[in-house]
């Protein structure tokens, strides 16, 4: 039996997924002077892999692709611990 039959019976169980892009501090005035069209610099490279997160915990790793008009996460990579 594979893992995704061995857990099929628990299919509709929601879990938050978060992909992440990266984070930053910011003080409060800065975020203040926030308006339309604002840049956030951040310290991830461009083209670095995104950080998927299921329950708050990374899992797996992804890319940015558009497809039409839609921008979603193509999984590159799971993290496994043991």
């Amino acid at each position: 039996m594979t893992p995704q039959q061995e857990i099929q019976h628990i299919g509709d169980v929601l879990i938050d997924f978060e992909v992440q892009l990266d984070q930053r501090p910011m003080k409060l005035s800065e975020i203040l002077s926030l308006e339309p069209g604002s840049v956030i610099e951040m310290h991830r490279p461009a083209g670095e892999n995104l950080d998927i997160l299921v329950g708050s915990k990374v899992a797996a790793y992804g890319e940015i692709v558009i497809i039409e008009h839609t921008m979603g996460v193509r999984i590159t990579d799971f993290r496994i611990d043991h």
